[in-house]
């Protein structure tokens, strides 16, 4: 009897644990109804209208209106949550804010991350001009070879597939080289085309062969789930994803690093992030006493990877170079402390706490972060760099990146190389980011509660922060493997030490 008892038991647990993983498979096919996907539209309309302080900064109301009332106009037939996230994204861009943007729901985002989904064989460097490979999984192919030139797919032109995924692409303003930086970004090329256009078995690839004539070839996608070996892509999670910026490395020296090059009396810092927890305050006072140590003229930062952080510790690499006090920015704030929709917002009471106590409402009826608006920063005395400064920039220098190159861009030691910043040179829509959560569909998105204004004089430019000397990839170089912004900084540094020799 006791046998059959326990093997009664037994069965029953299995059958419960069956019963309760049948229920817990997630359907990323699943399709909601309209009724379901109004409601959560409505609400995520609703937020924004309330709390974003830059709907309209660049884009006038009546046409926010109109793009609203337009990606409402689909919601007629059930949508994938894929398909719901294209809509919303097709709105976010119109606000032209590069800290505005749409995630997929938790449960979406797990799936992601253990999917075995087909991926597109290629990545790439893509420019206005061009769409060149930087990338491709088949390393055996002798024709789709690093360097080679692409100008169309599967019979739709690259100006057509980049007109097309920009739809879905955040940027500050018209700070449009983000948006090119950000399809050449590992695999979100593939990952924008997959939720585009849908992820065939092959697709045909017109090249430009050695005599600047289009081929074309037929590739076949990468399948993982047929693929027994151990071929898969190392970031396979950005190809699922397909996050706006470039991941963080895991190793904090591959986030920050200086290499001395005492032949030149030059430094190389490499700086990826201000995020904290990478120590980099105690990495700047040691990279600046070092450099103090070792007489260093030359001083190359680059912040080509850099996707912004806390704005403290970017403030504190400014004061190491900056010859003026400065502030962060010429006005911040945000319109309102608290709203309806608090309940769909993460975090809410601690936004709402914070912004009681560092916010002031002024006459113009915003809540204004007086601290930030009056506070000058003052350069540090304790080796202080004053040789020659060059930064290295690109479409992935954004937010905080964007306030350190603003602040020091028209010293005379300095020069910016490389490409338009992805961050705008007048300001960002940011500093407090929480993120809201649609209770239907479970897509969050970030919402920024402050408006900064870094300088008001450059808001009608509406770009990114643009270089002095403007240094751009070409096939040679990515063939060849070759950096021209750092050759070219290369010989800014010696011609500069041969004229300080005579």
């Amino acid at each position: 009897m006791k046998r059959i008892f326990f093997t009664l038991v037994v069965f029953c647990l299995l059958l419960l644990v069956a019963c309760s993983s049948s229920k817990g498979v997630f359907d990323a096919n699943h399709k909601y109804e309209p009724t379901i996907l109004k409601k959560d539209y409505q609400l995520f309309r609703n937020i924004l209208e309330e709390y974003h302080p830059s709907l309209y900064w660049f884009t006038p109301k009546d046409s926010i209106d109109y793009f609203f009332d337009r990606g409402y106009s689909q919601l007629n037939d059930s949508l994938t949550e894929t398909q719901f996230r294209n809509i919303l994204l097709d709105v976010v861009t119109k606000f032209r804010c590069g800290h505005t943007s749409v995630y997929y729901s938790k449960k979406y985002s797990r799936y992601l991350d253990t999917a075995r989904l087909k991926v597109f064989p290629l990545s790439f460097r893509v420019t206005p001009d061009s769409m060149m490979v930087v990338g491709n999984i088949n390393r055996r192919d002798s024709i789709l070879k690093r360097g080679t030139v692409v100008r169309s797919i599967n019979g739709m032109s690259t100006r057509h597939l980049t007109d097309t995924f920009f739809n879905y692409l955040v940027t500050d303003a018209w700070a449009i080289n983000g948006k090119y930086q950000t399809l050449s970004n590992g695999g979100n090329f593939g990952v924008l085309y997959r939720n585009v256009f849908g992820m065939p078995d092959k697709i045909v690839v017109g090249y430009e062969d050695s005599l600047g004539q289009e081929n074309l070839v037929t590739v076949p996608v990468y399948d993982p789930s047929k693929d027994t070996t151990r071929r898969a892509l190392s970031n396979t999670v950005n190809q699922n994803r397909g996050e706006r910026s470039t991941p963080r490395p895991p190793a904090v020296n591959s986030v920050r690093n200086l290499q001395i090059d005492t032949s030149l009396s030059s430094a190389y810092m490499t700086l990826n992030t201000f995020a904290r927890g990478n120590k980099l305050q105690k990495f700047f006072r040691k990279s600046f006493r070092t450099m103090d140590e070792h007489s260093i003229k030359h001083l190359v930062i680059d912040i080509r990877r850099n996707g912004g952080g806390d704005a403290g510790l970017s403030t504190m690499l400014t004061e190491y170079v900056i010859d003026k006090k400065f502030k962060l920015a010429d006005s911040l704030y945000a319109i309102r402390r608290s709203g309806s929709y608090n309940k769909y917002i993460k975090k809410h009471i601690f936004y709402r706490g914070a912004m009681f106590f560092v916010t002031k409402k002024k006459k113009d009826g915003k809540y204004h972060f007086r601290h930030f608006e009056k506070h000058y920063y003052k350069p540090r005395k304790k080796n202080h760099f004053d040789g020659d400064v060059y930064i290295v920039t690109g479409g992935n220098s954004f937010s905080a990146s964007a306030l350190f190159v603003k602040a020091i861009q028209h010293q005379k030691n300095v020069t910016i190389i490389g490409e338009e910043t992805g961050g705008g040179s007048y300001g960002n829509t940011a500093w407090m980011i929480p993120n809201a959560t649609l209770p239907n569909t479970g897509i969050r998105f970030r919402l920024p509660l402050f408006r900064l204004v870094m300088d008001q004089d450059a808001v009608a430019a509406g770009r990114g922060i643009m270089p002095d000397i403007e240094v751009l990839p070409t096939a040679e170089t990515i063939r060849l493997g070759i950096d021209p912004r750092a050759e070219k900084i290369k010989q800014l540094i010696i011609a500069k030490n041969k004229l300080t020799q005579k």
